[in-house]
């Protein structure tokens, strides 16, 4: 074996170093690459934590807190390091759930616990994880058989591991170490507690939020809201969740290898939302309806939905697409990149919508015109809509919800909803599925069936959709009167046949490499679904195709 090696780090060069040396080591020595403390690391475009030990010439890049990467590994070590603070804190067999996110921060409960939680216990809790913090304790990967893996998540009573790994299909499975405890964490950890310093727990509902650095504000910590509106979705839709037994992805696989029955419940589910929506719309009698909601949330077949169960009510419903009133390419604003940014309200001609609003309010015929993607330009072809007594708009885009679409339209003719697919169970009760994870992976899918766009392509952008969605779509959800959470707790048994292989048709060389591997372990975790499974109206049509409605 060689005694030198040599590796290419980026921000510092092409360097020998002797074989075999942890990446650990080498963030060490080469910790000034990062502004930030190094958490994780890619080696020739592969993820891995600081315990892989180097052994060819390679090209490494140290990732710190202000990559998407490196922010997860963030969040599983301070998760880690809570749960390890409240197994210390109240006992080995208590159990912690990581609920979901509210603004990449986690709602967590104790649902063992037989009294309430109080303000003093949580500072207890995080004053242990701060000491912890301070000790620099190291948190050890190991590789174990599964078989030996199941049994030690037994013996530690988290019996939703359990559940999840008898349906791994590798060897061995990697398990986190800190201190006395075992845990399983779908991804790579932060390789020490002292680069983990900045965390807060706040009391919320019948929990707390595990509260992390903001991004938004230089990665401190920040004044929480007091309360955020989708908090009562979610909390809804995981107690539904849990009274179906299927609040994580093992017990939704023990569910499907017994019956598909899960599947039509949940799509029974939209339709009792939607149907509910309906008639709240006819009650108060609102001619308007405004739908938004970030990319891949299903907007489309959600308002064909929403519009049958109007045409129940009574009433005609008229579905018009928000994207129709893009302005001409030409007049497309750019973004600070120089490329078209579409997804501003500025790329919107808004007062051409504003306009038609008031004109059909009034009872005037309005000419709907047609965006033509292929020329980037707004057409007109004679579709003339005029409302009647019992009809009602339906009018659907990212940037529905916003004030300057509808502006100068009577509030009590308008009804706002906000829709996103808000995922409903986790992988474990450690390890919750990102709400973005769910989007990225439906666009994957449609991009490729519609557009013939690559997978690669499609994680390329989105960062940007990201960023586009933080200024200009989230900000109007509170202006919503309702809320429609479009996930479907089975579907990711059904995306993966779809998106596994467009994943791993991205090379390794690819920058969207390290993005696509990630997405195929977490797919990994879930039993396969066919498409034929799923109702012919469900929103999950809108991404795979066959559906009822036109896309």
């Amino acid at each position: 074996m060689p005694n030198n090696i040599t590796v290419k780090i980026a921000g510092a060069g092409e360097v020998q170093v002797p074989h075999g040396i942890s990446l650990f080591e080498l963030s060490e020595q080469y910790k000034h690459v990062c502004t930030r403390p190094i958490l994780v690391a890619k080696v020739d475009n592969e993820l891995h934590d600081l315990s892989r030990h180097v052994l060819y010439d390679s090209t490494i890049e140290f990732l710190d807190i202000t990559n998407p990467n490196g922010f997860r590994a963030y969040q599983r070590g301070v998760s880690f390091m809570m749960v390890y603070a409240i197994k210390t804190v109240l006992g080995k067999k208590e159990r912690v759930v990581i609920a979901h996110s509210i603004n990449k921060n986690f709602y967590c409960e104790l649902p063992d616990l037989k009294t309430p939680i109080t303000e003093a216990l949580l500072q207890e809790i995080e004053q242990f994880m701060h000491d912890t913090a301070a000790k620099d304790m190291p948190i050890e990967r190991h590789a174990i058989p599964r078989e030996a893996a199941i049994k030690i998540a037994e013996e530690l009573g988290l019996m939703d591991k359990v559940n999840l790994l008898k349906y791994q299909h590798q060897h061995s499975v990697n398990f986190y170490k800190l201190n006395w405890l075992h845990n399983y964490f779908y991804g790579e950890i932060a390789p020490r507690t002292g680069r983990l310093n900045q965390f807060k727990l706040v009391p919320r509902a019948n929990g707390f939020v595990l509260q992390f650095p903001s991004a938004a504000q230089n990665y401190e910590l920040t004044d929480l809201a007091s309360k955020d509106r989708l908090d009562e979705v979610f909390t809804e839709y995981k107690q539904w969740a849990r009274i179906l037994k299927v609040d994580t992805v093992g017990a939704l696989n023990d569910k499907l290898c017994s019956s598909t029955e899960i599947i039509q419940v949940a799509e029974a589910l939209h339709e009792k939302k939607t149907a509910l929506l309906a008639d709240t719309i006819m009650n108060d009698n609102r001619p308007i309806v405004l739908i938004a909601g970030p990319t891949s949330s299903g907007k489309t077949t959600f308002a064909h939905r929403l519009g049958v169960q109007l045409r129940v009510n009574g009433a005609r419903p008229n579905i018009i697409s928000l994207d129709n009133y893009y302005l001409n390419r030409e007049d497309c604003p750019n973004d600070e990149f120089g490329n078209y940014d579409f997804e501003t309200i500025k790329a919107i001609d808004t007062a051409q919508i504003t306009h038609d609003l008031q004109a059909l309010l009034a009872g005037e015929k309005v000419q709907i015109p047609t965006f033509n993607f292929l020329t980037g330009r707004r057409e007109y072809k004679g579709n003339y809509l005029r409302l009647n007594p019992n009809d009602v708009l339906i009018m659907e885009g990212i940037h529905g919800l916003n004030e300057i679409t509808s502006e100068g339209v009577p509030a009590a003719d308008k009804f706002k909803i906000f829709i996103s697919p808000l995922t409903q169970i986790n992988i474990d009760e450690h390890n919750r599925i990102p709400t973005t994870d769910t989007r990225l992976l439906r666009r994957i899918v449609r991009d490729f069936r519609t557009r013939g766009a690559s997978a690669a392509g499609t994680i390329s952008m989105w960062p940007s959709v990201l960023r586009g969605e933080a200024k200009y779509i989230y900000p109007c959800q509170e202006h919503a009167d309702a809320f429609f959470n479009s996930a479907l707790v089975y579907e990711m048994g059904v995306i993966k046949q779809y998106a596994e292989p467009l994943l791993f048709g991205i090379a390794q060389h690819q920058p969207e490499y390290t993005e696509a591997r990630r997405l195929i372990k977490f797919l990994s975790s879930f039993l396969s679904i066919p498409s034929e499974a799923i109702t012919p109206n469900s929103i999950l049509r809108e991404f795979v195709g066959g559906g009822t409605f036109y896309h």
